[in-house]
């Protein structure tokens, strides 16, 4: 773990948010630059990281599942717009969904782990098992794998070079066994594209444990980035 530590939680999720966007124009205005979908992988990592650790410090997991739940319904329109051409696409759902099911299995492997008896450790299990085969199954961005990483950051909270190694080997085994896209070839071995993702760990690594500045123009501005730029682009796509 490198010992000197800058970014808040805030430049992460402005970074992520960048990210997002440059593969976003990459699968609507811009296609044929396959550089920017490489970047665009960034952003999932750092968006997991980010909801493992508000698991985790939060005061009010109600009121975290209510936002991004609401996220995730105000969303799906402009991500249809964006994934399908159409105001109605379901076969792809947006990733809100699947952010708000790793949000519940990391609450479910907290009851889970602080249970004192078999049969009261159920009912989590039950919903852990839930919350990693919906996404799957209603075909969530980054689906049960983006719910296994949610997990993982939130298993090496801890921090240290252990958690770093669990993070980089995890990452590398649910980007290239968990995840379908394109595929480069690399000696005799085949890697996939969302391999990329692992450049997210160097920038994770080096979160300072400070949110950054707080304000609620701040914090719905964000939240507000998601739908609003699918909107913009689903808009300009579909008009193509």
């Amino acid at each position: 773990m490198p010992t000197r530590r800058f970014f808040t939680a805030n430049q992460l999720k402005a970074i992520a948010l960048v990210c997002m966007l440059v593969d976003h124009l990459w699968a609507t205005l811009v296609p044929g630059r396959e550089w920017m979908t490489c970047i665009g992988r960034i952003a999932f990592p750092i968006f997991a990281f980010e909801l493992a650790q508000g698991c985790i410090h939060t005061h009010d997991l109600r009121g975290y599942a209510k936002r991004l739940a609401l996220l995730a319904v105000v969303s799906e329109v402009p991500f249809d717009m964006v994934a399908g051409g159409t105001y109605f696409y379901p076969w792809h759902q947006n990733v809100a969904w699947t952010l708000l099911a790793g949000l519940w299995a990391c609450h479910c492997a907290d009851r889970c782990r602080t249970a004192a008896t078999l049969p009261a450790k159920l009912p989590p299990l039950l919903g852990l098992l839930a919350a990693l085969l919906l996404p799957g199954l209603l075909l969530t961005d980054y689906g049960t794998a983006g719910v296994v990483m949610i997990l993982l950051f939130w298993l090496t909270r801890g921090g240290g070079w252990r958690c770093c190694a669990a993070q980089a080997a995890g990452l590398f085994v649910i980007c290239q066994y968990m995840l379908i896209g394109q595929v480069y070839l690399v000696g005799p071995f085949e890697i996939q594209q969302e391999c990329f993702a692992l450049l997210a760990l160097p920038l994770l690594w080096l979160y300072n444990g400070q949110h950054g500045r707080k304000s609620k123009p701040l914090q719905y501005a964000a939240y507000a980035f998601y739908p609003v730029h699918l909107l913009v682009l689903g808009v300009l796509f579909m008009a193509r």
